[in-house]
């Protein structure tokens, strides 16, 4: 059977027909990647990482961008689904060559969920020395919360995971954490996980290399556009519909950007642009709940987020997410989840989700077994 095809430039056809002699790529200079990898990464990422940058090669017909995995140590690394995968090199071989003179373009830290343990001095060194050097930081799904540790400046934007928003903006008070596929603030490039990575590479590839070799990516992996990286995460379903007002999607983002200190409902119409009467209607119209109650909803749920993944005291979540007191924090939670909110720190820290149990260097200890009770909302 034969398949004709509308388009007969689908592929890019300038790109990768060898008969067509030299390629427009001949002078570039190759993009060099060091790709940390933490124990626990997710391998959508990675992949959504590399394969980008390999198709980007193969269809320049040169090596436009290199790559090198790094360990903690020179051991495998266990990914999420306890899959070893080997590195070229260890965070102290990698330190010690940068010390050198061996530069690379860009220091990506692809993370996952118990990202905090993995805050070992050798990694943070290691990313100031690339900092300094002026190497472009790269955070994939929560490797942004080991670039803040290492000292991101005041007023940085960036994006996480959006299981670990929350916390992270809670723990570096200084940071516009967005919710975003991927943000691009200078030197720093954050994404939050799962196919965002491949956005972002895309975006990578489009500013280094050109729109073309970009969009010829895109539709070699059946990708028909690049995604707008601004898209919120945080952003119920229903609103990506078509049809959907600009103004309910503006009171959203901002009560999203203000759950410890709560802006009155007269504020928000009035930013808008519109009456509070018909921020009402918006709300009741598209979600089938009144604004007050969205809002509340929102504080609860961020306050259910840091209960899951960090260890502020009931105290400081109530006063993260705008409540008054613990006791009515407490009753409200409650009200909402049917469970309080000492009980849901208790349960996640009983059924925590770990594929595999890693010691910090990234090997599978002996006798290290998988474990149930995964949690309903893991980071991917």
């Amino acid at each position: 059977m034969n398949i004709v095809s509308n388009n007969t430039n689908l592929f890019g056809a300038n790109l990768i027909d060898p008969r067509l002699g030299a390629s427009p790529f001949s002078n570039a200079r190759c993009y060099d990647l060091a790709i940390l990898v933490v124990p626990g990464f997710s391998q959508v990422c990675l992949s959504s990482l590399i394969e980008p940058l390999r198709l980007a090669n193969m269809l320049a017909r040169r090596e436009l961008f290199r790559w090198r995995l790094v360990g903690l140590s020179s051991e495998p690394v266990y990914c999420s689904s306890g899959i070893p995968i080997g590195v070229a090199a260890s965070v102290d071989s990698e330190r010690a060559a940068v010390n050198a003179g061996k530069i690379c373009d860009a220091l990506v830290i692809c993370a996952a969920d118990e990202v905090e343990k993995f805050g070992l001095q050798s990694v943070l060194s290691l990313v100031r020395l690339h900092a300094r050097r002026g190497t472009t930081l790269f955070g994939v799904n929560t490797g942004a919360w080991l670039l803040a540790k290492a000292g991101l400046p005041a007023g940085a934007r960036c994006t996480i995971h959006w299981h670990k928003a929350a916390a992270l903006s809670e723990k570096f008070e200084d940071l516009r954490v967005e919710t975003a596929l991927f943000v691009r603030d200078g030197a720093l490039v954050t994404c939050s996980g799962g196919f965002a990575a491949f956005d972002m590479m895309i975006d990578t590839i489009e500013k280094e290399f050109g729109q073309e070799l970009a969009a010829t990516v895109c539709r070699y992996m059946t990708a028909d556009h690049l995604r707008d990286r601004t898209r919120s995460l945080a952003t119920p379903a229903s609103l990506r519909l078509a049809g959907t007002s600009a103004k309910l999607i503006g009171a959203i983002r901002v009560m999203e950007g203000n759950l410890e200190t709560p802006v009155s409902l007269n504020s928000i119409a009035k930013l808008m642009g519109t009456s509070r009467r018909q921020l009402e209607r918006l709300f009741r119209g598209y979600l089938s709940v009144s604004p007050s109650r969205h809002y509340l909803n929102l504080r609860l749920f961020r306050a259910r987020q840091l209960l899951d993944s960090t260890d502020l005291r009931i105290l400081e979540i109530a006063i993260a997410c705008g409540f008054e007191s613990p006791s009515h924090f407490s009753k409200t939670f409650r009200e909402h989840f049917g469970e309080s909110p000492n009980s849901v720190r208790a349960a996640a820290s009983r059924w925590q989700y770990r594929a595999y149990e890693t010691a910090d260097d990234g090997r599978r200890p002996q006798g290290a077994v998988e474990l149930g009770g995964c949690r309903a909302d893991p980071v991917c």
